[in-house]
């Protein structure tokens, strides 16, 4: 599991590494997307990347590129954050990264495909954190 998990992180950097993002800054434009604006708490409940990478050094290199926005809120202990428009630009080349990413790894699965092979990895990750994670994007 962690050899694969390795390969296609590393697959994964390659595809975005023309668009000068690492795979966690991906994932937050990712999420972002979903959502007209999010809080950081609201955020880092979203994500499944590395621990070792903080919701809030993320997003603070993606405001500093112009990709996402701050706001303060009416009570100045909430920030909202929401996509630029050069951020929501970035987020559509990073969903050509990933496809082109599957498309990969595809011819590499049995029969079933990616849909198969998903599903149990699927079935895998609902008894983890990051799987839970996974579960509230699509609750939300």
């Amino acid at each position: 599991m962690l050899a694969i998990q390795r390969e296609g992180n590393k697959l994964f950097a390659d595809h975005l590494r023309p668009l000068g993002l690492t795979p966690s800054q991906a994932e937050v434009l990712r999420v972002m997307s979903a959502h007209d604006s999010l809080t950081l708490s609201e955020l880092g409940g979203l994500l499944v990347c590395e621990t070792t990478a903080s919701p809030s050094r993320l997003v603070d290199r993606l405001v500093a590129a112009g990709f996402v926005n701050r706001e303060i809120g009416p009570s100045r202990r909430s920030v909202s954050l929401s996509l630029t428009d050069s951020g929501k630009e970035l987020e559509l080349k990073v969903r050509d990264a990933e496809e082109q990413l599957y498309a990969s790894l595809t011819p590499l699965l049995d029969e079933g495909g990616l849909d198969s092979t998903l599903r149990s990895l699927r079935r895998v990750a609902e008894a983890f954190p990051a799987g839970r994670a996974l579960a509230r994007r699509k609750a939300i």
